[in-house]
């Protein structure tokens, strides 16, 4: 199923977006609360077009941060170290948060934030969404705390994030997380997911890679990070960015007012924002 999150009437409403349209569930549970619940709830019997609506992130007011992998595809490992050597990964998965109080949705706004940095940047990623409350698993068991995948585009402000020497500022402006179009459930997707992914700046694709080149699998995450805390349901882990982003290129090419970036990944859609 494709969950989504749209506005129609001025009501924020959920449901499941099929090929003849939507089909809203019944009241005015949010995506996080369905997640929650674990239970899909019953349709209002209506069907709803796509022109009908405005879509809004899947999950548009994420519980807490956002878990972030950096450098887990080893080309952009390569390009994240030589544009600053603090980004080196060694042989250790890089986690950081990502501050989302309301995330971008699809259409929306790229804030450009030309008093805080010169250095926008992109990076289109497969993130999945944890199903249930997730405490010392292992990895026999890590698919089942999987409950669905979406992309999102980690914007962020470079210069930032190398000034600070971490990724938390630099990664949690107001409108660095654009998401969606949709949270498709897991069963939709091969275990562990080869899911192409990629990423055009005003029609030129820059990035293109695909989930099975992770460094570090759903299954590591999972296993790793709950040794020692519990991840809630509902919890965003985006798992990271193939080679391609602005820094990279040489000299880098970054955002500008009047850019759009275009992030796609296969099965789930497309993800289209404008700087501005």
């Amino acid at each position: 199923m494709k969950l989504i999150t749209f506005l129609h009437s001025g009501k924020e409403r959920t449901g499941v977006l099929t090929d003849m349209g939507i089909l809203p569930f019944q009241g005015e549970k949010s995506l996080l609360s369905v997640i929650k619940s674990g239970v899909i709830p019953p349709f209002t019997g209506e069907s709803l077009s796509m022109e009908d609506v405005r879509l809004l992130a899947p999950i548009s007011r994420p519980e807490g941060d956002i878990v972030c992998l950096g450098m887990n595809f080893r080309d952009h490992t390569v390009e994240a170290a030589r544009f600053d050597p603090v980004m080196k990964r060694e042989n250790k998965a890089v986690y950081f948060s990502k501050r989302t109080p309301e995330a971008t949705p699809p259409g929306g706004k790229i804030p450009a934030h030309r008093d805080l940095t010169q250095m926008l940047d992109y990076e289109a990623e497969v993130a999945f969404v944890i199903g249930r409350d997730a405490a010392n698993v292992s990895p026999e068991e890590a698919r089942e705390f999987v409950f669905g995948y979406t992309i999102l585009n980690d914007v962020s402000a470079r210069d930032l994030q190398t000034a600070h020497k971490q990724f938390y500022f630099g990664k949690s402006l107001d409108g660095f997380a654009p998401m969606g179009p949709c949270i498709v459930t897991a069963d939709e997707f091969a275990y562990p997911p080869d899911i192409p992914v990629r990423c055009f700046v005003n029609g030129e694709k820059r990035q293109d890679g695909s989930t099975r080149q992770w460094v570090f699998s759903i299954a590591d995450v999972l296993c790793e990070l709950t040794r020692g805390m519990t991840l809630r349901s509902g919890t965003i882990i985006s798992m990271g960015t193939p080679a391609g982003v602005g820094m990279g290129f040489s000299p880098p090419r970054y955002l500008k007012p009047g850019d759009t970036v275009r992030c796609e990944a296969d099965g789930i859609g497309v993800l289209e924002n404008t700087v501005e």
